[in-house]
């Protein structure tokens, strides 16, 4: 039997969850990047499990045969950072992510400290384009 995945899609409310953002900025955040994920991605954001905040969804199977649902983007109020959660390659848009301002990336990570580090604009265009890949890596 197959181990599944601890992050599924739920019926918890994404307002609930932000509202509950214990930091104040954090919050303030999350709720200014609510609508730039909603207007990019076109779809509602939807509760991955406790704590990530994500849009749309997309089925993923590895080599491994290890598969599963995962959102095609989003976000969630870390205690250290802001994290965003996208497509693995986006980290080779090192023009995009180097225009960004101060932030910090892992393979699917992105990391900001606060969204008033970013240009706005540029964490658009990021975010569109790690959209893109992602449809092109796994069609609907």
């Amino acid at each position: 039997m197959k181990a599944e995945n601890k992050t599924q899609p739920t019926r918890a409310s994404v307002d609930a969850f932000l509202d509950a953002v214990a930091d104040e900025r954090r919050r303030e955040d999350c709720r200014a990047l609510l609508p730039i994920f909603e207007r990019i991605t076109g779809e509602p954001p939807t509760m991955w499990g406790p704590s990530i905040v994500g849009f749309g969804k997309y089925h993923y199977k590895y080599a491994t045969g290890r598969e599963g649902d995962a959102p095609r983007a989003g976000f969630s109020p870390r205690k250290g950072d802001l994290t965003l959660y996208l497509d693995p390659g986006i980290k080779e848009r090192a023009d995009l992510l180097e225009r960004l301002g101060k932030h910090k990336m892992s393979v699917s990570c992105l990391y900001l400290k606060r969204l008033a580090d970013a240009d706005r604009g540029v964490l658009e265009e990021i975010l569109a384009e790690s959209l893109r890949l992602n449809r092109e890596r796994y069609p609907a």
